[in-house]
């Protein structure tokens, strides 16, 4: 059963969803240009893993309240306001490729290299065409980037894909870089955004029946068994140079580079996280006023004379972290420090903690917050279960899932904290969100011929959801 809170972050997700084209309101952080960790690319792909584990763990049976979400998010992650900072970052020029020389504009933005991106488009697919069944962006072109501007550029810049074409390039990507992985911005291959491609794969694999996510998962131990996945100092190792083939360290370290990679890696590589979990999220919390917990970032580093301004993300990333760990006491120190000093804020119905820069009150606790946390991982870390990406990755939908009863249609303003199918029943808690507008009904399908609702017979899929309480409902075959 679903909390209050849980069911705010849904909503909230929800709410950013139907934002208007290009309206990226509560999503802006410090950073220009969509360089950094809090970008919207990595928001709304996180909001569609937080639904994606939700739907699959805790409510199994409403894939109407999940996909028109999902979709609307996907649909956002192809905008150019998302990916057009590619255009620049391609050219190189940074600390780490500069000595590459230039290395000419590149508009496609999943072309090459820029795994911080392609692989959350290419796993967001699949993970919607996965739980629910469905071929949408297995149709050509349904996965295509597009911009033109009257101003500047030319003629318009159009670059085709669906999810299969765009797994399959992915991975000769891989296959071409010897399974070490796929470069963010050029020349620096991070272990964390490789995670999702491998993920992607596994997805690909259960709806086509391959097994490209074992080859690759084998191709990448072994690649990096000669580099180590881990610093000397125990931490994860940041990212490889490709082409010296020298690894960074996670200095500092760095809060968020272990509980990103800790959180996504679990995955298919569980026994390796949960042994170094201890230890190393050990390094970074800090105890504050009744059990509550917090989480400091590393100083903004100083490159070539100028303070880098950018979002970390660090206590959101260890909540996760904690949360596909199953460390239930630090999720709830963390949220609890949260919740009493980050400001949380009720808008439409929905829960999120709004951006301050402000690093901490005047009693030394952090109240500095960025959307990524604030909007996203926070909640994802209250929604998601003990091992739920594992889980998600490992253990296949069961067999006859969608033939089961459930519900398939959700207005706006309803909001389900319930819905299991138990012995071929299904079992569902609903009620009316008075704070969103909406015609307050779910609709029923995959229903044997005869069936019943709460004991009565009813000849129409739909309920209209009485104000007030919440309502449950039970859903049986008519004997």
């Amino acid at each position: 059963m679903l909390t209050t809170e849980q069911l705010g972050h849904l909503r909230h997700w929800d709410n950013l969803s139907r934002q208007q084209t290009n309206d990226w309101s509560l999503m802006q952080g410090k950073g220009v240009s969509q360089d950094d960790f809090g970008g919207y690319r990595f928001q709304l792909a996180y909001m569609i893993y937080g639904l994606a584990l939700t739907h699959r763990h805790r409510l199994p049976a409403a894939p109407g309240l999940f996909q028109p979400t999902i979709q609307r998010l996907i649909t956002k992650l192809l905008e150019p306001e998302v990916w057009l900072y590619w255009r620049d970052v391609s050219r190189g020029g940074s600390v780490f490729n500069a000595h590459l020389g230039e290395l000419g504009e590149e508009w496609d933005p999943v072309v090459r290299d820029n795994i911080m991106y392609s692989a959350y488009v290419q796993s967001t697919a699949l993970l919607h065409d996965y739980l629910f069944a469905d071929d949408r962006y297995a149709r050509p072109e349904s996965l295509t980037f597009r911009h033109w501007s009257f101003f500047w550029g030319g003629g318009e810049k159009r670059f085709a894909y669906d999810r299969d074409s765009l797994t399959e390039h992915l991975y000769w990507q891989m296959a071409a870089n010897g399974y070490l992985g796929v470069a963010c911005e050029p020349n620096c291959i991070f272990q964390i955004c490789n995670q999702p491609a491998i993920l992607g794969f596994r997805l690909h694999d259960l709806l086509t029946g391959g097994h490209r996510a074992d080859e690759v998962v084998a191709g990448y131990e072994q690649a990096w068994a000669d580099f180590g996945r881990l610093d000397a100092g125990g931490h994860y190792n940041t990212m490889m140079l490709a082409d010296s083939r020298r690894v960074r360290p996670n200095e500092v370290p760095s809060p968020w580079v272990d509980a990103w990679c800790g959180a996504l890696m679990n995955m298919w590589n569980g026994d390796f996280v949960h042994q170094h979990y201890p230890r190393q999220v050990s390094d970074f919390l800090i105890p504050g006023p009744d059990g509550t917990l917090s989480v400091p970032s590393a100083p903004a580093r100083e490159v070539m004379g100028q303070r880098v301004i950018a979002d970390t993300c660090d206590f959101g990333w260890v909540a996760a972290w904690a949360a596909e760990m199953g460390d239930r006491a630090t999720v709830d120190g963390l949220l609890g420090h949260a919740d009493r000093f980050f400001t949380p804020v009720w808008r439409d119905g929905g829960l999120y903690y709004p951006r301050n820069d402000t690093l901490t009150d005047e009693d030394g606790n952090r109240t500095e917050i960025e959307p990524m946390s604030g909007n996203v991982l926070l909640g994802y870390a209250r929604l998601n279960v003990p091992d739920g990406l594992r889980g998600l990755y490992q253990d296949p939908w069961p067999d006859g899932h969608f033939t089961e009863p459930a519900i398939v249609a959700v207005d706006r303003n309803v909001d389900v904290s319930r819905a299991e199918v138990i012995d071929g029943v299904l079992h569902a808690r609903v009620r009316i969100n008075p704070a969103v507008p909406g015609g307050g009904t779910v609709t029923f399908g995959r229903l044997p011929e005869r069936w019943r609702l709460n004991g009565s017979a009813v000849s129409t899929p739909d309920f209209v959801v009485p104000p007030g309480p919440a309502h449950d409902i039970i859903v049986e075959p008519l004997s």
